[in-house]
């Protein structure tokens, strides 16, 4: 596990943005810091429960929410015990509530440290917007990788969580349970064809790309 607090930072008006990459396929765990009232949110606590609690100390943070992008078992380990450590919300997009649900579905019966069963605190529709830890943060649909996968966009902060939709370069892999090369084409164009440029992506495993990079790249455009 490392844990890495990104130089983007210094671009962002009222955040700080931290990362552990945690779990046995290396996950991107995102840490977003209100810098105004130090609350969090955590993006994909995939696994290793405590590591996930030394960095919220580390950062003298106060979570507020847990944000998912997809089911599948490498973003989801952690986060009965990330929800009932700090008593906060789980929000993803509705169509992925099955998967999260469903242990065959999102693989943490066969694959997983642990089998998981989650249900969600809220369920999102695409492009709505709610608050939470003093951010505005648009859900959007995109599927591809799974059916409810989904994007957290916070525009004021000109950034993107991208799970395993947008990685630098490429996409992700789509023979899993409910996914679809078709849908996630079309969720990439969607991102590229909407957002600004500059909106930094930070993707569930690896490194950090720009919408711009990827609209001129990224051989899936």
């Amino acid at each position: 596990m490392w844990n890495v607090q990104l130089a983007e930072e210094e671009k962002m008006k009222n955040a700080e943005l931290y990362k552990s990459i945690l779990g046995s396929v290396y996950t991107n765990c995102y840490f977003l810091k209100n810098k105004s009232t130090g609350e969090v949110l955590i993006v994909d606590p995939a696994d290793e429960a405590e590591k996930i609690f030394e960095k919220v100390n580390e950062i003298s943070g106060t979570p507020k929410a847990v944000l998912l992008t997809h089911g599948h078992f490498d973003h989801i380990q952690a986060v009965e015990e990330v929800r009932q450590k700090y008593h906060i919300p789980v929000y993803a997009q509705r169509e992925e509530a099955k998967m999260l649900l469903d242990a065959s579905l999102n693989l943490s019966g066969n694959c997983g440290r642990i089998s998981c069963s989650i249900e969600a605190d809220t369920l999102l529709s695409d492009l709505q917007v709610f608050e939470a830890a003093g951010f505005s943060v648009q859900v959007i649909h995109t599927p591809g990788h799974t059916e409810g996968s989904c994007c957290y966009y916070i525009e004021e902060e000109n950034l993107l969580f991208s799970g395993d939709t947008l990685f630098y370069g490429s996409v992700g892999r789509t023979d899993l349970p409910g996914g679809s090369m078709g849908e996630i084409v079309r969720s990439l164009h969607k991102l590229v064809d909407s957002l600004p440029e500059e909106t930094e992506v930070y993707p569930g495993h690896d490194t950090s790309t720009t919408i711009g990079y990827e609209k001129r790249y990224n051989p899936f455009v």
